[in-house]
C-alpha cells in the first residue's frame, strides 16, 4: 500500500473512469475525495466499499458543481481540512454533446469547456500549493483521444480536450522542480455513461441505427476491436502516481486500442 497517508481528490468519480481510479487508489490505501453526481444510495455505497478496501484510509462525498469556481475553491478546502493534502488530483469529469458547429447551442459550449478545461485549471490553482508544500504531488487529467484528433460534430468537447493537453504541459514546466508531476491519460472509447449518453444524439446527427453506432464509430475507431476498459485506465493513473514515474511529466498517454496510430 505505497499510497498509504496520502489523499486523493477524483472528479467524476462516482460512476465510470473517475470511480475505476477511487478503487484502484484506495487499495493501495490512498484517502478519497469522491465527487459527482449520481443516485444517493448507490454513491453511500461506493464510499463505504471505498474505506473497507482501503485497510483504514477514509472516504468522503462531495456533490460540488464542476462549472462553479467557488465550489471547487471549497470542495478542495473540504478534503484539505478533512482528510488533508490533496496529494493527487486526477481532474476527470467530463461532458460532451453531439451537434453540427452551425446549430452547436453556445450554453453547452461554455458548459463543456467549463467543466472540461477550466475546472481541471482551478482544481490545479487550488491544488498544488498543498503539493508544494510537501515537495510531492501527481496531477492527471483525463483527456481523450480526441485530444490529438478530432470528430465531426464534437467541437466543444475536442477543443476542450486539446486544450487541456496544453494545459497539462505547461503546468508540468512550472512543476518540474518541486516534485509535482502533471501528466495527461488519453483513453478511445470506454464503456462509461459519458459514451452511453452520446449514443441517441450520434444516432440523430448521422441517421444511424443503434448497432451502427456502437460497430462503425466505437469499436471500429479502435485496431483491437476491443473498448477500453475503465481499470486499464486506472492502471495506468496508479502507475503515475508511483515514485518509479518520477521522471514522468508533462506526457499524453494514449490508450485507445491504436486509434491515434494511424
Amino acid at each position: 500500500m505505497f499510497l498509504k497517508g496520502k489523499t486523493a481528490l477524483i472528479t467524476g468519480s462516482t460512476s465510470g473512469i473517475g470511480l475505476a481510479y477511487a478503487r484502484s487508489l484506495a487499495a493501495e490505501g490512498a484517502n478519497i475525495m469522491l465527487n459527482g453526481f449520481g443516485d444517493p444510495s448507490a454513491i453511500e455505497a461506493e464510499r463505504s466499499a471505498l474505506e473497507t478496501i482501503s485497510s483504514g484510509g477514509r472516504a468522503l462525498y462531495s456533490s460540488a458543481d464542476m462549472t462553479l469556481p467557488s465550489a471547487i475553491t471549497a470542495l478542495v478546502q473540504h478534503c484539505h481540512a478533512e482528510l488533508g493534502g490533496p496529494d493527487i488530483l486526477v481532474a476527470n469529469a467530463g461532458i460532451n454533446h453531439i451537434a453540427p458547429v452551425t446549430s452547436f447551442p453556445v450554453e453547452k459550449w461554455d458548459q463543456i469547456i467549463a467543466i472540461n478545461l477550466t475546472s481541471p485549471f482551478l482544481l490545479m490553482q487550488a491544488c498544488i500549493p498543498f503539493m508544494k508544500q510537501k515537495n510531492w504531488g501527481r496531477v492527471i487529467c483525463t483527456a481523450s483521444a480526441h485530444s490529438m484528433v478530432a470528430s465531426p460534430y464534437k467541437s466543444a468537447y475536442v477543443a476542450a480536450k486539446h486544450g487541456l493537453v496544453g494545459l497539462v504541459k505547461t503546468v508540468a514546466l512550472e512543476m518540474a522542480r518541486d516534485g509535482i508531476t502533471v501528466n495527461a491519460i488519453s483513453p478511445g472509447y470506454v464503456w462509461t455513461p459519458l459514451v452511453e449518453n452520446q449514443i441517441p444524439d450520434t444516432m440523430e446527427v448521422r441517421g444511424m441505427t443503434r448497432e451502427q453506432v456502437v460497430d462503425e464509430l466505437l469499436v471500429a475507431r479502435h485496431p483491437t476491436r476491443e473498448l477500453v476498459k475503465p481499470e486499464q485506465v486506472a492502471a495506468l493513473a496508479l502507475f503515475l502516481c508511483r515514485e518509479e514515474a518520477r521522471q514522468v511529466t508533462g506526457s499524453n498517454y494514449s490508450m485507445d486500442g491504436g486509434w491515434t496510430a494511424g
